[in-house]
């Protein structure tokens, strides 16, 4: 695969494929990773200076007040968890993860037998932006430490979760939800890169979107958690990951 991106786009566009805004290779991933890892890091400085405050500021709002909504809203998906047993078991966590990694590593596989530069630069920022969002939301984890909706006692309430789950992040911990975070992050990659088609859109965001919800009624996040979750996932993604270098 040539690492010059004006080859790759060429090649993008002789196949009928939208311009490519961003273009990477086996080579600069490493390097891209990690300049992406000190732009989400140094972030808050950005919006210090008054840049990207609106969205910024829905996301945060949002989050707090499905915070707030979170112990009126579990209650129900408790007590009615036999209604959601089909649709919980379609989408397993383990299930959900494969067929999430499974699209990037198709794509790259496909990309390699049919010689195409275009598909598999987009499997690799689809896994660029899938470890981006994966740090983040580990990090957060670490430090939030919820308490998952499955692991409250039956009859107890829903509150003071935060800070009382276990210390593992890739366990015990619940906010926020890294299969959507995960899920929306190889959406919007795949979305952007192939918004010419105009079906793909709705089956990539549909499809996070339902692994994202089957969480709650999984009983392992919270609203919120999803919220936060697909929010860093699209994010970091949109603006970061496939931002042109």
């Amino acid at each position: 695969m040539p690492d010059c991106p004006s080859q790759t786009q060429t090649h993008a566009e002789d196949r009928g494929y939208p311009p490519a805004e961003r273009q990477t290779s086996w080579r600069a991933l490493p390097k891209d990773f990690l300049q992406d890892q000190k732009a989400i890091w140094l972030f808050p400085l950005q919006v210090a200076k008054g840049k990207h405050l609106l969205p910024t500021l829905a996301v945060i709002g949002g989050t707090a007040g499905l915070i707030v909504a979170d112990p009126h809203i579990m209650p129900y998906f408790r007590d009615h968890q036999g209604n959601w047993d089909d649709v919980n078991d379609v989408f397993d966590p383990i299930t959900t993860t494969a067929e999430v990694i499974a699209l990037p590593a198709s794509l790259l596989v496909a990309g390699y037998v049919r010689h195409d530069d275009y598909q598999v630069s987009t499997a690799l920022l689809a896994g660029e932006a899938y470890a981006d969002s994966a740090v983040v939301d580990l990090a957060i984890k670490a430090v939030s430490r919820r308490q998952r909706p499955s692991d409250v006692p039956p009859g107890k309430p829903f509150d003071d979760t935060f800070f009382n789950g276990g210390k593992s992040p890739f366990r015990g911990s619940a906010f926020p939800s890294g299969h959507a975070a995960g899920a929306f992050a190889v959406a919007t990659v795949v979305a952007s890169r192939y918004h010419t088609h105009r079906w793909v859109p709705w089956v990539v965001y549909g499809f996070a979107t339902a692994v994202s919800l089957s969480r709650i009624s999984s009983g392992a996040h919270f609203p919120s958690d999803v919220f936060l979750g697909a929010a860093l996932g699209y994010g970091i993604t949109r603006y970061q990951v496939l931002r042109p270098r």
